[in-house]
């Protein structure tokens, strides 16, 4: 029998593994919904934002959090300039997937060239220890990381929903001519989406640099599952990336736990499918 401690501990990991998942596919699920881009680059990113904070906390004793505020402005003009580059070759949806995905294997080998294939940790001492609930343990680090996840989706769900910009943004993903008739700068919304999903991208990249232990190979480990959560939460919808996420987590933690650490990635494909078969008007 599995104890109930085990049980909690294991629904709690998955929560916190959900905000993370959530926090890594925002920027991906705005890019798809309003650029009709599937940038799959934005896991390099990711990954580049990841050993970055690494680099500069090891090689200099910067911060993690001064490095990510930092990086912030640095991505979102990174994120400009690949959607300028998307809209100068007439990036299509499907093309995305190619171009992106050949970026992705270009910033994998700069990874590796820069830092090698060695497997590297991010030893800081930024909020160890745990907060003890009853006989559950919450580490201060990953309680850090769920409060800014939701908070950067609560905040871009409510900017997309009660601002002009978000008005402006559906208006735009609408009907573009019609949009731009009456005033809506279509071109620079785009680049203004691309920056921000970068910038969410940096944000990601220095929790994965906190919490996990980095190999460039390891940047497609996470296509499955965060690609789950876009998908599951439906595309535009920060919201429900964090629904999605959690669910996602969950279901791994509790899989890991009840049948076998193996079988966790069955978890998210499975509630995909599901999804596609009973309620395929969602994605």
């Amino acid at each position: 029998m599995i104890s109930a401690t085990l049980l909690g501990q294991s629904v709690l990991s998955g929560l916190f593994s959900g905000c993370l998942y959530a926090l890594l596919g925002l920027g991906l699920t705005l890019s798809w919904r309003y650029l009709r881009i599937i940038n799959l680059a934005h896991f390099a990113l990711i990954f580049l934002a990841a050993y970055i904070a690494y680099w500069m906390n090891s090689a200099y004793g910067f911060h993690p959090l001064l490095t990510c505020l930092a990086m912030i402005p640095a991505f979102f003009a990174l994120g400009v300039a690949q959607q300028l580059l998307f809209i100068r070759f007439k990036v299509g949806e499907f093309a995305s997937v190619i171009v992106t995905f050949g970026l992705t294997i270009i910033v994998e080998s700069l990874i590796q060239w820069i830092w090698s294939a060695d497997f590297v940790r991010m030893e800081t001492h930024l909020a160890r220890g745990s907060l003890e609930i009853g006989k559950l343990l919450a580490p201060w680090d990953e309680l850090f990381m769920c409060a800014v996840a939701i908070s950067v989706c609560v905040a871009t769900w409510a900017c997309l929903n009660f601002t002009w910009l978000g008005k402006a943004l559906r208006a735009s993903l609408d009907n573009p001519d019609i949009a731009a008739s009456f005033g809506v700068p279509n071109r620079a919304l785009a680049l203004l989406v691309s920056g921000a999903a970068a910038s969410f991208a940096a944000i990601g990249g220095v929790f994965v640099a906190l919490l996990y232990t980095l190999t460039p190979s390891s940047i497609y480990s996470w296509f499955g599952v965060v690609l789950a959560t876009v998908l599951l939460g439906g595309l535009g919808s920060p919201l429900g990336a964090i629904a999605a996420g959690l669910l996602i987590g969950v279901g791994e933690a509790m899989t890991m736990a009840v049948v076998a650490p193996s079988w966790a990635p069955i978890a998210p494909f499975t509630l995909l499918i599901l999804i596609l078969v009973l309620w395929p008007e969602r994605i």
